[in-house]
């Protein structure tokens, strides 16, 4: 039988390869790392803690694209120039 979480599980790994490219460490990095997650828990077939992990893994998304953001911020910032009185 095959896993009905295969191929979400599959597609969240994609999401979180391509955001590992800007990864303020470095796209290796990043991918090292998240091989080394998904590999841990491959074994796993408990259909609730899958669930768990998938969630977990759309967590990260969420914050990946918020720190994305900040630095994007920042960076214009910095451009703009800092304006007396605002900080």
């Amino acid at each position: 039988m095959a896993n009905p979480f295969r191929g979400e599980v599959i597609k969240l790994y994609k999401n979180l390869l391509y955001l590992g490219r800007e990864y303020p460490k470095g796209p290796v990095y990043f991918r090292e790392r998240l091989k080394s997650a998904f590999m841990k828990n491959k074994d796993e077939t408990d259909p609730e803690k899958i669930k768990k992990l998938v969630a977990r893994g759309e967590f990260v998304i969420k914050e990946l694209e918020a720190l994305y953001f900040l630095r994007k911020y920042r960076t214009m910032k910095k451009r703009k120039g800092a304006r007396p009185g605002l900080m």
